[in-house]
């Protein structure tokens, strides 16, 4: 959500001794240095103290400043390719203090905790206050106003004043797959405060869908994802990065850019593929030489090896920038067209008859042709049993500032929606250009479709 949020400001409660928060979150921002709120409460534009939800060392830290409360967790949660369903329930007239807050991650209670400084019995937290403000996306600062704003995505996001829930309410288990999933219309009071932010108006984000018209009021820009609990699209893997001049993450981890200090190295998408069809594009942003490489790899750990000046060659099919080249293994395949600033590169992965394409700007290189089937038109021949989507890079100058904008399927470079808003056949995904017949987005929904069907 980037510098944006929600907000709205609460009336008298239900009762403030008791409240819930259901939300799912995808993270983005990983690491010690990571503070990133996904709920807030406090007085608007005043001093006063403040609580809110935060996600502080790949830890989930619920804080309370008036009544001394943190409950941290042990466990840290650093999955950049998982929904995490994450309730907060509280009632503080409970006797036994550790029933009074309760976390519950993908329906299972958290119990151990690094933290554990309980409110008082019968304390009323500002999450349910009149007149304290309550915010989406967002941590408190002490001063009255909102910072620390969400990085990544959040979606089916429930406030409930009165009650405390069980994760059981909001979300059950797949008979089929086993998955913890949401449940699309939870039996819930919501109270008078309470809303239900389903986040599937694009013109009203904050659209309340509880019964209770507590629309909530936008702050900054916030950008509706096709990403959802239901059907994971790839986004980059800030996990899989060299230990000294990694690149930094952005836009729901669809968007990466180099440090602009010397080095090699490759990333990779969270989700790779065995079997299928799959498309993707990439828009090139750079402030100095071209020095990029987009492509498939069959090893994204070795891959991402920094100083390595073989690496992002050995163990990917690239297609290059600054001169074209089609390499893989130390060896030049072919050479095309180059790509510069603004242009978007185009992949298509056929997995059926191990074939790898490559276009620019709507065409594809060497007259290809992705439905060719077994004839290969155009194509590489790719030889692996599980692959991924890559990116490379070689700037061993130190001053060629190189950012990928990944669409994987969001319909996005960077916050930018793409113009044509093309799909693929089976309407799962938008992309700039037309995506040839059979391939598909890669995200959970089209895998489960293609390799496990």
């Amino acid at each position: 959500m980037a510098s944006a949020y929600l907000y709205k400001d609460l009336g008298t409660p239900t009762n403030a001794y008791k409240g819930t928060v259901s939300h799912w979150v995808k993270r983005s921002g990983i690491g010690a240095s990571t503070e990133f709120g996904s709920f807030a409460a406090w007085l608007n534009g005043g001093s006063s103290t403040r609580s809110h939800c935060n996600w502080y060392d790949d830890t989930i830290y619920f804080y309370s400043q008036q009544h001394s409360m943190v409950v941290q967790t042990n466990r840290k949660f650093r999955d950049a390719n998982a929904w995490y369903h994450t309730v907060i329930a509280w009632d503080t007239t409970q006797s036994t203090a550790s029933d009074r807050v309760k976390i519950y991650i993908n329906g299972v209670q958290e119990t151990s905790f690094s933290t554990a400084n309980y409110p008082a019995q019968n304390s009323v937290l500002e999450y349910n206050v009149s007149g304290r403000r309550f915010g989406v996306g967002c941590l408190a600062q002490s001063n009255g106003s909102a910072a620390s704003f969400w990085n990544g995505c959040i979606s089916d996001f429930h406030f409930i004043d009165g009650t405390q829930y069980a994760a059981s309410d909001f979300g059950s288990t797949d008979s089929t797959t086993g998955i913890w999933k949401p449940i699309v219309s939870p039996s819930v009071t919501y109270g008078t405060n309470g809303f239900f932010l389903k986040f599937n108006n694009s013109a009203n984000m904050g659209l309340d869908s509880s019964g209770q018209s507590n629309n909530y009021t936008t702050s900054g820009t916030i950008i509706q994802n096709k990403d959802t609990p239901s059907n994971v699209f790839a986004a980059l893997n800030p996990l899989n990065v060299p230990a000294s001049n990694a690149p930094t993450f952005a836009n729901a981890n669809n968007t990466s850019t180099t440090p602009g200090s010397g080095g090699r190295f490759g990333g990779s998408s969270t989700l790779g593929m065995s079997a299928g069809k799959y498309y993707w594009e990439a828009k090139y942003v750079i402030s100095g030489l071209p020095r990029g490489g987009f492509g498939v790899t069959y090893d994204p750990g070795e891959c991402a090896r920094n100083n390595d000046t073989s690496s992002e060659y050995n163990y990917a099919w690239s297609y290059q920038s600054e001169s074209g080249l089609i390499r893989n293994s130390g060896s030049t395949l072919d050479t095309e067209a180059t790509y510069a600033n603004g242009d978007i590169v185009m992949c298509a992965l056929d997995l059926t008859n191990n074939k790898l394409y490559f276009g620019k700007n709507g065409t594809w290189l060497n007259s290809g042709d992705p439905t060719s089937g077994s004839t290969g038109t155009g194509a590489y021949s790719v030889t692996a049993d599980k692959t991924y989507f890559t990116y490379t890079e070689d700037n061993t100058s130190g001053s060629d500032q190189q950012t990928y904008q990944f669409n994987f399927g969001n319909g996005y470079f960077g916050t930018t929606a793409v113009s044509s808003a093309q799909n693929p056949d089976d309407g799962v995904g938008i992309f700039e250009y037309d995506v040839p017949a059979g391939y598909r987005a890669l995200c959970t929904k089209s895998l489960n479709a293609q390799e496990y069907s």
